[in-house]
């Protein structure tokens, strides 16, 4: 087993739990609908990561290691990319940083591509596996 997208994967859903609850009831009265709606999806994402690095823990042994490796970072970086700069944009006005939004905005579409590399890169390499 693969301990290393286990944390990560573990980590990554304890946090999204935890920051949906928070932008369930701390954050609801103090942001509007789109900036609670953008806040959620970011949790929905770094949900569906974190349990995808849980597979790639569970099927860590039956993949070459350099695959697993790439995929866990690319994951990894997707959720802190995507998803933070998510949470920091739906905050912006919360936490005084509004200027941030030209450097947060084109930050948000690489996450997106990471999460794309590491779910090709597994595609890839489910396919090229022949047991």
């Amino acid at each position: 087993m693969d301990k290393r997208s286990l944390g990560w994967g573990a980590g990554f859903l304890f946090l999204s739990v935890a920051f949906g609850a928070f932008g369930a009831h701390a954050l609801k009265a103090v942001l509007n609908t789109d900036q609670l709606g953008q806040w959620h999806t970011a949790v929905q994402y770094q949900f569906y990561h974190g349990l995808g690095l849980l597979v790639l823990a569970m099927a860590g042994d039956r993949l070459p290691s350099r695959s697993v490796k790439a995929i866990r970072t690319v994951f990894v970086a997707g959720v802190w990319l995507f998803c933070g700069s998510i949470y920091l944009l739906s905050t912006r006005e919360l936490l005084g940083i509004g200027a941030a939004t030209s450097l947060l905005g084109p930050i948000r579409p690489v996450g997106g591509l990471c999460f794309l590399g590491g779910w090709i890169v597994l595609l890839i390499t489910a396919l090229r596996r022949t047991d």
